[in-house]
């Protein structure tokens, strides 16, 4: 027999949280934001015309980037781009510039990459100096 017209019927849900104590949840920093499906995008705050390219910290507002090239010709964004791709250890196509290409404060999107691999490979370029 059919339910009565206006009663529902309760859903079975489970809303308990995840205590499962081998799930940990890592917090990252606010300059790094997850794109879905597999992208990762980096606010950068970019020094040119240093002696050295190096990841010179990693903050919530934006990770410091040295970079050994110019503020000229974009030849500061194109070593930019190199530099990011080998810290991070991706192709040169998969990293691109999304706004700031004539600001210091830039946002850079990676392509096919988890935020946790970014994270890491920005905290040891940054230790690793």
């Amino acid at each position: 027999m059919a339910p009565p017209k206006g009663s529902k019927q309760p859903k079975s849900r489970d809303d308990t949280p995840c205590t499962d104590p081998a799930v940990t949840t890592v917090s990252f920093p606010a300059c790094l934001s997850l794109i879905p499906p597999s992208a990762v995008s980096i606010c950068i705050r970019a020094k040119p015309g240093s002696k050295t390219s190096a990841i010179t910290d990693v903050s919530e507002e934006a990770v410091g980037v040295q970079i050994d090239a110019p503020a000229r010709d974009g030849e500061a964004n194109a070593a930019l781009i190199d530099f990011i791709s080998s810290v991070l250890g991706v192709k040169r196509k998969q990293v691109s510039i999304s706004s700031g290409s004539k600001s210091r404060v830039k946002a850079i999107l990676v392509q096919e990459v988890t935020i946790e691999n970014v994270f890491d490979a920005l905290n040891k370029a940054c230790k690793g100096q």
